[in-house]
């Protein structure tokens, strides 16, 4: 008897092992933002954080085997806290720029765009470049690669700097700025929903600040970065990533 019990117990220690992988799944808090629609917003109906990044990372999560739990966060505090291991991705509208990939490290890119011009609906005039607003004041959100752009042209008298792509449209709506660079997929959306009917998106502009949204994780992990590559382009080959696209409003990209 003693025999068999030592034998049981041995294949239910066993079986403790195989099923440890799989209950043990890997759990990775993602930083995301509240404001930077369609990529990622607050739902408030559901009090989460949804969009297309939001989408994307849990995807990638099921494929590549790891969990996901989102952490939302001002966009201007994401690369900070991934440094100091408060989260251990970001998942967000983060363009893949030369500064921050000496701080992280950045997937291929999900998705590229430039930057749109946002300007008061009783301005009529047909912007087509930055020299077209020499002298005036814009604004453009903290953190973000237009800032620094904007400020290096030297064209203009201010570059307010916003802390949300949502209190820059607000000033313009009202008038009290004179025009707002953004994520054209942000500004546009945003502006979709109708809570700003008295500003618009110059369609005759034409962006200079071409960048593209990756994943970050740190210098460190190495073999993540290697898994969400592996899945993304997983994702991308079999139509996942077009689809999540699509469902936000957004076109599919050739690669």
């Amino acid at each position: 008897m003693l025999v068999k019990r030592i034998a049981l117990a041995a294949i239910a220690a066993l079986a403790l092992v195989a099923a440890k992988p799989a209950s043990a799944q890997q759990v990775l808090k993602v930083g995301s933002t509240p404001t930077g629609i369609p990529f990622t917003f607050l739902d408030t109906k559901t009090n989460s954080i949804q969009g297309v990044m939001v989408d994307l990372i849990t995807e990638i999560g099921k494929d590549a085997g790891f969990q996901v739990q989102i952490e939302p966060m001002q966009f201007s505090t994401l690369v900070a806290s991934l440094t100091s291991n408060k989260i251990d991705i970001i998942s967000a509208a983060m363009f893949i720029t030369p500064p921050r990939k000496e701080v992280i490290d950045f997937s291929e890119p999900v998705y590229t765009y430039g930057e749109g011009l946002l300007v008061p609906k009783t301005d009529k005039k047909d912007y087509a470049k930055l020299e077209d607003l020499k002298g005036e004041v814009v604004g453009a959100q903290v953190g973000t690669a237009f800032v620094d752009a904007l400020k290096k042209t030297g064209l203009f008298s201010e570059v307010k700097v916003y802390d949300t792509i949502p209190d820059i449209l607000r000033d313009v709506n009202t008038g009290r700025l004179k025009a707002g660079f953004g994520d054209y997929p942000i500004l546009a959306y945003n502006l979709k929903q109708g809570s700003f009917p008295e500003a618009r998106l110059v369609e005759s502009y034409k962006p200079t600040i071409i960048g593209s949204v990756g994943i970050g994780v740190r210098k460190s992990d190495q073999d993540l970065l290697k898994k969400i590559n592996a899945s993304l382009a997983k994702l991308t080959a079999n139509g996942t990533v077009g689809k999540i696209l699509e469902k936000w409003g957004l076109k599919a990209q050739s690669s």
